[in-house]
């Protein structure tokens, strides 16, 4: 399994553990898009050339 899927199911483990908790349902909330957004949030503050390059990593890495 490539890292970045172990990170997928990682993160969905994590979201589903937070819902399920009896913690406030604003906290939870708050603890699944702090988890699941925080790539997203990462990938878009790349310049685009950085960008560019991840993109040609991760289709060198499908493949192997």
């Amino acid at each position: 399994m490539s890292p970045l899927g172990k990170y997928y199911i990682g993160a969905a483990v994590v979201s589903v553990i937070a819902l399920l908790l009896p913690i406030p349902s604003l906290i939870s909330w708050i603890i699944v898009l702090g988890v699941l957004g925080a790539p997203v949030v990462g990938y878009f503050m790349l310049d685009p050339s950085q960008r560019e390059r991840l993109k040609r990593v991760r289709r060198k890495g499908i493949g192997r």
